[in-house]
């Protein structure tokens, strides 16, 4: 049995890996020259499942109504842009806003976010990973005292459905990570998650794609893909720009480029790019251990070593990849903001911050779109927005199940493309 995917992000290459357990001959195509080198590389290194709960939900009215006109708001959306494909997505973010769906969108991705933290615990003990993984949880921390009350209830819903969660007053959220002693004055209150983890994305990939090579994967990198053929409907072969590679089972792995490839085939995924930054800050003094995720400013600090991993935002500007200095340069404020000391923060040279950013793959109702498709042998492992790495391995494995025919540990209800048909 031979199976290709397309794409060698972190979601790529746990698909490949999975595939390859199951007793498949794996080949992997990417652009790039190895992998985890563009979504995957700099992202905010958070298992979180704690972060399952999506952007359309009915506090996002108020929150945009609070960001219009800022240049450095959290969430960026470009109105002057005409794009067909992002105003469609837009209605239907709109209509996934009202409660009873958003609940059901948290559930969905619940479900998938648990079951892939434990299969990275399942392959953790299986196989020498070391990519500065932190298990001791994440904490939200809040400042808004409504805002607090609201996620309260989220979270207690959340532990209904089996994610623990631990509500804290600001003397225990300080007490858990005393690096935020110094802005207690400006918190609410925090919500500890703790056994969600963090970790590098980028080492991760990559350490999973050796392995993954080892186990006789096969991985073509500086490969651009150009189509999929198929004849009567069914996938016959990839087109590349070195030529066809026949194959008659694909999982196409291409995060945000993922519509424009199956575009041509009839296949119109509701999937637009958010683009998020990031900086990676050489810690110098006093920096959190413990996971953080920012709701206010929508921003996630996790420590990876001795380096600070600063990420968060999301802009809407369709597929431009350039750094816009403004909105990195807000996030290097933020930190420094609750972190005074965790680096040097003064450092003139914008390079010291290692700025970047990448395109988030966004469905409007925050789960990712997985398994089959209308066409016999393609198969879909995409769309999981700022959740990539939280449910690379737990999509993987059930892509798998779902290609290989045999029963899966979770239900795949709600996260196949039947869901927007």
């Amino acid at each position: 049995m031979q199976a290709t995917v397309l794409g060698a992000g972190v979601v790529g290459v746990c698909q490949a890996w999975f595939l390859a357990r199951a007793g498949w001959q794996v080949t992997v195509l990417d652009r790039q020259p190895a992998a985890a080198m563009e979504t995957s590389f700099a992202n905010g290194g958070q298992i979180s499942p704690c972060h399952a709960e999506p952007w359309a939900n009915p506090a996002v009215f108020a929150q945009m109504a609070h960001w219009l006109g800022r240049k450095d708001a959290p969430l960026l959306v470009h109105w002057d842009r005409w794009d067909p494909a992002f105003w469609a997505w837009g209605a239907r973010f709109l209509r996934n806003c009202v409660p009873s769906r958003c609940a059901r969108n948290i559930e969905r991705a619940l479900r998938l976010a648990l079951y892939s933290r434990q299969t990275l615990h399942t392959l953790r003990q299986q196989l020498p990973l070391d990519y500065d993984q932190k298990t001791l949880g994440i904490l939200h921390i809040y400042r808004n005292p409504q805002t607090f009350a609201r996620a309260c209830r989220t979270a207690a819903w959340m532990q209904q459905n089996g994610l623990e969660r631990r509500i804290l007053d600001v003397n225990d959220a300080c007490t858990l990570e005393p690096a935020l002693e110094s802005a207690a004055a400006t918190l609410a209150g925090g919500i500890h998650t703790p056994g969600d983890e963090s970790g590098d994305a980028h080492r991760f990939t990559q350490q999973l794609a050796s392995h993954a090579a080892a186990a006789g994967v096969t991985f073509h990198y500086n490969r651009t893909i150009r189509g999929i053929r198929c004849d009567n409907g069914a996938v016959t072969a990839i087109m590349t720009d070195e030529g066809e590679l026949p194959t008659h089972t694909c999982v196409v792995a291409c995060g945000s480029y993922s519509p424009l490839l199956l575009r041509p085939l009839g296949l119109h995924l509701p999937i637009i790019p958010a683009k998020g930054y990031s900086l990676t800050i050489p810690v110098q003094g006093t920096a959190p251990q413990v996971s953080l995720i920012d709701d206010e400013h929508k921003m996630v600090y996790s420590r990876l070593g001795q380096r600070l991993r600063v990420a968060g935002t999301a802009e809407f500007s369709g597929y431009d990849t350039n750094l816009s200095p403004q909105r990195w340069q807000a996030l290097r404020q933020r930190a420094q903001s609750l972190f005074p000391s965790a680096g040097d923060f003064a450092d003139p040279d914008p390079q010291a911050f290692n700025p970047w950013c990448g395109l988030r793959p966004s469905t409007p109702d925050g789960a990712p779109i997985l398994g089959e498709t209308p066409i016999r042998g393609l198969y879909l492992n995409t769309g999981h927005g700022t959740l990539g790495w939280t449910m690379a391995c737990g999509s993987g494995q059930l892509v798998s199940d779902m290609i290989c025919g045999t029963p899966s540990a979770i239900s795949n209800d709600g996260l196949t493309l039947a869901r927007f048909a």
